[in-house]
C-alpha cells in the first residue's frame, strides 16, 4: 500500500477557498485534516461531506489571533491524525489562505525525495532579539476583555521577568511547517505532557511561531531539520505582522519559487490568481 500524506488545514474564511484548496491537491495521495475555528459555522462547509478523505477536527479550538490558541488547535489537530489510526510520511500544516504552487504530484515526489527531513524555519533568539518579549513578558493576548492591556502593562510592570520552564535555546520563525509524522507526534506530546510549559504558553505572544521549533531544535529531530518551510511568503517591505495577498500580477514570481505553497491568497481579492495556478498545473474542476 503506498504511503499517504497529511495535510491540516486552520481555517475560519471562505470554504469556496478551502475547496479549491483540497481540489488543487486531490491527486489520491493526500488526506486532509481541517479544523474550522469555533466561532464558524460547521454547515457553512457542508459540501466537504462528500469528500472520503476529508475530516474535521472534533471539538474545535476558538481561535484568538497570536494567543496561545493557535497553538492549542495545532497541537489538537496533530493528535487527531494520530488518533485516526492512518500512518503518512508527512504532516503539512497550512492555513486556510494558503494554497499550492506547485502541482500535487510534484509535491508527492518532493517528499518522497527527501524523506526523513523536517521543514522548518527558524532563528535562535540570541539573534531574533525582539522575540524575547514574547516570553519574558506577561500577555493577555488570548484573554480579551475591556482594559487588557493597561492591566498587561501593570503586570510587567511589577513582575520579574519570566523564565521560560524548559531548559532549551528558544528559536522560531513562523507558524507553518512540513514535519514527518513522527516529527509532528513527538513534538506535539512534548507541548502537551508538559502541564507547566502549557501554563507558561498561555502568557506568551504568538508561540505557534516558536515553541514547534524550540521542541524540536532541541531533540534528537534536529540533525534532520532543513531550515526552511517551504512556503513563498509575500512579505511586504519593511516590517510587518502580516504578508500581503498575492494577486494575479505575482503569477511569475510565484512560479519562480521552488516553495510548495504560497501564502496567502484571498479569493474576494483576486480569484483569477488561484485560476492561473490551476491552469498552469492542469486542474480541473
Amino acid at each position: 500500500m503506498k504511503q499517504k500524506n497529511a495535510v491540516i488545514i486552520l481555517t475560519y474564511t471562505s470554504p469556496k477557498q478551502t475547496l479549491r484548496l483540497v481540489n488543487a491537491m486531490n491527486n489520491g495521495d493526500f488526506d486532509f485534516y481541517i479544523h474550522l475555528d469555533k466561532k464558524v459555522d460547521m454547515k457553512s462547509h457542508e459540501e466537504f461531506d462528500v469528500y472520503n478523505n476529508v475530516f474535521f477536527i472534533e471539538e474545535p479550538i476558538d481561535i484568538k489571533w497570536a494567543g496561545y490558541s493557535t497553538t492549542e488547535a495545532i497541537i489538537k489537530s496533530v493528535k487527531f491524525i494520530e488518533r485516526s489510526g492512518n500512518k503518512y510520511s508527512y504532516i503539512s500544516l497550512i492555513s486556510g489562505q494558503d494554497y499550492p504552487i506547485k502541482s500535487a504530484a510534484y509535491i508527492t515526489q518532493f517528499l518522497k525525495d527527501n524523506a526523513g527531513k523536517e521543514f522548518i524555519n527558524y532563528r535562535y533568539f540570541d539573534e531574533w532579539t525582539e522575540a524575547i518579549e514574547r516570553v519574558e513578558k506577561y500577555h493577555l493576548t488570548e484573554y480579551q476583555f475591556r482594559g487588557q492591556y493597561l492591566i498587561q502593562k501593570a503586570i510587567n510592570g511589577i513582575l520579574p521577568k519570566r523564565k521560560f520552564p524548559v531548559d532549551t535555546k528558544l528559536c522560531g520563525k513562523e507558524t507553518f511547517w512540513t514535519l514527518t509524522y513522527e516529527c509532528a507526534i513527538y513534538t506535539a506530546h512534548k507541548i502537551d505532557s508538559n502541564k507547566q510549559l502549557k501554563r507558561f504558553l498561555r502568557y506568551t505572544w504568538g508561540c505557534d511561531e516558536f515553541i514547534f521549533q524550540t521542541i524540536i531544535m532541541g531533540s534528537p529531530f534536529k540533525k534532520n531539520v532543513v531550515n526552511d518551510n517551504l512556503r513563498f511568503i509575500n512579505w511586504p517591505d519593511g516590517q510587518a505582522a502580516r504578508p500581503n495577498f498575492f494577486v494575479s500580477s505575482d503569477f511569475e514570481r510565484i512560479l519562480a519559487s521552488k516553495a510548495l505553497f504560497g501564502r496567502k491568497f484571498d479569493i474576494k481579492l483576486d480569484e483569477h490568481i488561484l485560476d492561473l495556478l490551476d491552469h498552469e498545473f492542469s486542474i480541473t474542476f
